[in-house]
């Protein structure tokens, strides 16, 4: 069994995880920086295709659509979560900056809350190319803010997949900053944490990484004009002093995969405690609800009881 590179797809994996392996890599064009109708078009049709995916079958969650802080947010939970729990997992949705909002936002939410066991915060935040940086991270500031007045810091975790995971550890340089406390976790899923793409694996992975590509053009539209190394925008090149303890996943295949071993020795190097997963043959994201992605799962949820306190 091949991709559609013609890259062989290893015996080590499950079945379902094989399959996921043999999905043909989609090459991606993108419109010119200024071509703002061009853009707009792009990403409604990448998220009508997303939507798809991820509507396909209901979640056993409950969701309610609310505004926080004047930002759009969904709130689920999941089988399991009591009424009395008052942990709160704020969560960043991927989407390489640009996609991913709304309905698929609402959709991806359900997916993150059932894989921490948590009470979840899915934010919607603004994105290029209508709301460049750091409308993202402004709106990020905002609903930490808003779960401050309502929630001690040992009741919160902070949460990001890819895109997401960008702004989650954005948010926490941001917030160290302006002197908030930090969350009892950090949570980063295959995160896009340099915009510059200097690691390795941006190299290595991009003919074996079937779900991603190059997100150059992208990364530009989301700066605005800012340079790409700025800890805000790449939070790779902040100072993580402080962090608390972080939960990283990323995947063999994973274009991503320097991104997030590059960030768990920051981390370590800087005295954070963080533990690093790292899956065969996985590719960005996971493998969409394979054994493997169950089994990092359950991982993430032993780790959050650890670092998180229950009341």
């Amino acid at each position: 069994m091949t991709t559609g590179q013609a890259v062989p797809v290893p015996a080590s994996v499950s079945p379902h995880a094989q399959q996921w392996l043999s999905i043909p890599k989609a090459e991606s064009t993108y419109p010119a920086q200024d071509d703002t109708a061009g853009w707009l078009a792009m990403i409604e049709q990448a998220d009508s295709a997303i939507a798809t995916q991820f509507t396909s079958q209901p979640l056993p969650v409950s969701t309610e659509d609310e505004t926080i802080a004047g930002v759009p947010v969904f709130v689920v939970t999941g089988p399991g979560v009591a009424d009395d729990d008052r942990r709160i997992h704020i969560n960043f949705h991927g989407g390489g900056l640009i996609m991913g909002g709304g309905a698929v936002c609402r959709a991806m939410t359900g997916i993150s809350a059932l894989s921490a066991g948590l009470r979840t915060w899915g934010v919607d935040y603004r994105m290029p190319p209508l709301h460049p940086f750091p409308a993202a991270l402004d709106d990020a500031m905002a609903v930490y803010r808003a779960a401050l007045e309502i929630r001690e810091p040992h009741e919160i975790v902070v949460a990001g997949g890819s895109a997401g995971g960008n702004i989650a550890a954005a948010l926490l340089l941001r917030a160290k900053d302006e002197g908030l406390p930090m969350p009892a976790a950090l949570v980063l899923n295959t995160p896009e944490l340099d915009l510059t793409e200097s690691g390795d694996s941006f190299v290595t992975n991009a003919a074996y990484d079937n779900l991603l590509s190059s997100l150059r053009e992208v990364n530009e539209l989301y700066a605005a004009g800012q340079a790409l190394d700025e800890p805000y925008l790449s939070p790779l090149f902040g100072d993580v002093t402080g962090f608390p303890p972080t939960f990283l996943k990323t995947g063999t295949r994973d274009l991503f995969l320097s991104n997030t071993v590059r960030m768990h020795r920051k981390l370590r190097n800087a005295g954070v405690e963080a533990e690093l997963h790292v899956g065969e043959a996985m590719p960005h994201g996971g493998f969409g609800g394979a054994p493997e992605d169950q089994e990092l799962d359950a991982e993430l949820q032993r780790f959050l009881t650890r670092h998180t306190a229950q009341h």
